[in-house]
């Protein structure tokens, strides 16, 4: 009997885990015609086992039962999910942060409106759709959009505004977030190979041009330990303290960055100044890049399960054309301004997508296909103010009288 509980209580789900990143790594490894979902690959596996844990939750072997799917098991996956999405974006904005805040110029004008652009496009289509589909309520349509554009925080408030409705809010955001998830993870390959990008050269250009000399400190500060451990973590505590501040934005709802913008910008902050008086705070480039992908792979996993079997709940064909509507036309229409009307490199162009679409997998995926870690800064920038507004954007859209 004990057996079957400490089974069903841990093993089953951290057997899943692994066994999950391990197939995804291998499926994201597959490339045709030069693309491949890359990291992505761990999410479409952990999608493709959350549907099957909705139509087999449970076995019965000689008369005992294993749980696959439960709410011990749920939330080993959500904990996962969010241990990911600290180790992760914690890690882009320590990577980012030497070099982000001494490259604010009229690029950064750029970043802030393609992420308004990106948003509000995307809130438009959801009330156009919302407004003509009399069979979908804007609940729907609220989890739909904040599942195209993978933002955790704005499906959260949406939830919390939605009240009885919270479950075709989660159901929206099931059936919006592989798509969401893939979709950019493929547009930030196939845009290159598509307008006939030399990667190689491209990336010299890039890297020079965000190249910015910055001054060594002569100072002597002392080190806690040398892996760079302890200022990781005390970056995210004060990360998830600044994601713990509610601001009213009325009607009885707040807005707050949460954990993923709490985090990212402790991060940005602590990599700018490196320091704590006489305390090193600096984490070296190797242990960064280790937590930017174990955290992306476990990001992946935990949010990918149950975003397979939210999935199935209300799965419906039309509904997986509006979320991939949702998703595309902002990311089309916010490439086209970054192109030809802020002239931006192909590199930053795509670095300010993923940070309006909110994507830390497409981040990823676009790091490894430039082959540098530069096009962060340009995700950094528009991050934050694409995550304000579709936080706020979800909290009231939730609202309307469709």
């Amino acid at each position: 009997m004990y057996f079957y509980q400490v089974l069903n209580s841990l093993l089953i789900p951290l057997l899943f885990v692994f066994a999950i990143a391990s197939i995804g790594y291998a499926v994201g490894a597959i490339k045709i015609k030069g693309i491949s979902l890359g990291t992505a690959g761990v999410l479409l596996v952990a999608i493709l086992v959350g549907v099957l844990f909705s139509y087999v939750p449970s076995v019965t072997i000689a008369d005992k039962t294993i749980m696959f799917w439960g709410d011990k098991q749920s939330s080993v996956f959500s904990t996962m999910s969010d241990i990911g999405t600290l180790l992760f974006v914690t890690a882009v904005g320590l990577i980012a942060g030497p070099k982000f805040f001494r490259s604010f110029n009229k690029s950064m004008i750029s970043y802030v409106v393609m992420g308004a652009v990106i948003i509000t496009v995307g809130v438009v289509i959801t009330i156009i759709i919302s407004a003509l589909d009399s069979n979908m309520s804007i609940a729907m349509g609220t989890g739909l959009l904040s599942g195209s554009l993978t933002s955790t925080p704005a499906f959260g408030a949406a939830k919390e505004s939605a009240g009885a409705l919270a479950g075709e809010v989660t159901a929206g955001y099931g059936i919006g977030y592989l798509y969401g998830v893939l979709g950019v993870v493929l547009f930030v390959q196939v845009m290159p190979k598509i307008l006939k990008v030399n990667i190689a050269e491209e990336r010299e250009h890039f890297v020079a041009a965000n190249t910015i000399q910055i001054k060594e400190d002569e100072k002597k500060r002392f080190a806690l330990e040398e892996f760079g451990f302890f200022p990781f973590f005390v970056t995210i505590v004060l990360g998830l303290l600044i994601g713990c501040i509610k601001v009213p934005i009325g009607g009885g709802n707040y807005f707050s960055f949460g954990k993923s913008g709490g985090t990212l910008i402790a991060g940005l902050i602590v990599g700018h100044f490196g320091h704590f008086g006489k305390l090193d705070m600096k984490v070296s480039k190797q242990t960064l890049n280790m937590f930017r992908e174990l955290g992306l792979v476990l990001f992946l996993v935990g949010a990918g399960v149950p975003g397979g079997v939210r999935f199935v709940d209300a799965f419906e064909w039309i509904y997986i054309i509006y979320g991939i509507i949702m998703a595309t036309v902002p990311m089309i229409i916010g490439f086209v301004l970054g192109k030809f009307v802020f002239k931006l490199s192909i590199f930053n162009n795509l670095g300010s997508i993923t940070g309006g679409m909110t994507s830390t997998p497409a981040l990823g995926a676009l790091i490894s296909t430039a082959g540098t870690d530069d096009v962060s800064s340009a995700y950094a920038a528009t991050y934050p103010f694409a995550l304000v507004l579709i936080v706020v954007s979800c909290n009231l859209l939730v609202l309307l009288p469709f």
